[in-house]
């Protein structure tokens, strides 16, 4: 991860971090919205889940694409016969 992106993650988790301690807020009142807690950890849990999977798989496609990239670069070999590369 680059350094942008890390910050990126801190914010979204700190947020997320908000979010849930809205949640138990709102279950240890005696209000009977203990749904719209459970609505927000369903919501939260399951963006984070989303967006982790994205970047796992974006991180596989990159691997592959730097793994393709350097087995390209052994394979092309265009040299004249004096040796040269054009």
């Amino acid at each position: 991860m680059e350094v942008p992106e890390v910050r990126t993650w801190v914010i979204f988790y700190l947020l997320s971090f908000v979010v849930l301690l809205v949640a138990i807020f709102i279950t240890t009142q005696d209000d009977g919205q203990r749904w719209v807690s459970l609505m927000l950890v369903i919501v939260v849990v399951g963006v984070n889940f989303f967006l982790l999977l994205s970047e796992l798989k974006r991180y596989q496609n990159r691997k592959a694409f730097m793994h393709r990239m350097s087995q390209f670069d052994e394979t092309d070999k265009d040299t004249d016969p004096s040796g040269r590369r054009w």
